[in-house]
């Protein structure tokens, strides 16, 4: 991490992991003060700043590793901005939805209560129909019951005059 006595620009150069505070302030005296111009530079070039080879190598490695995760970082919030902002009108879109759905939903309703008295009204001619019908046929109400007009016309009685 960063000491007490550098500035903020070998501050964040020394955060990053195999690169000391003296390796950061190399680096700035050879104008390469920030992660990102570190992450795009050569081990030759890091040399001639005074670091080792496989310090540079490891440094570069990890400035690319860091401009990697900041990047991600900032596409995710970028991201999750834009959901936020779409977030209210998707709700109101979906307001919109339920509602227009709730409103036809209402008119149906409305044409099913104002068709439905028509409907019995019909079912109920219909059925006051086959019973008249049904007593001019038979001289009463209902068809399936038999009921003899007279005595004569009982079984029993129509079994003792045959005998």
């Amino acid at each position: 991490m960063a000491a007490k006595g550098t500035d903020s620009k070998s501050g964040n150069l020394s955060a990053l992991p195999n690169v000391s505070a003296v390796s950061a302030k190399k680096l700035v005296a050879a104008k390469i003060d920030s992660v990102a111009k570190l992450a795009k530079s050569s081990t030759a070039s890091l040399q001639k700043a005074g670091l080792s080879e496989a310090i540079a190598s490891k440094a570069i490695a990890a400035a690319k590793a860091a401009t990697k995760v900041k990047s991600v970082a900032k596409k995710t919030t970028t991201k999750a901005k834009a959901a936020a902002k779409k977030a209210p009108a998707k709700a109101k879109a979906a307001a919109t939805a339920a509602k227009s759905s709730a409103k036809k939903t209402t008119t149906k309703a409305k044409k099913a209560a104002i068709a439905t008295p028509s409907k019995i009204s019909k079912a109920a001619k219909a059925s006051v129909s086959k019973v008249k019908k049904a007593a001019k046929e038979t001289g009463r109400k209902g068809g399936t019951i038999k009921v003899p007009k007279s005595v004569d016309q009982m079984d029993w009685m129509k079994r003792l005059k045959k005998r």
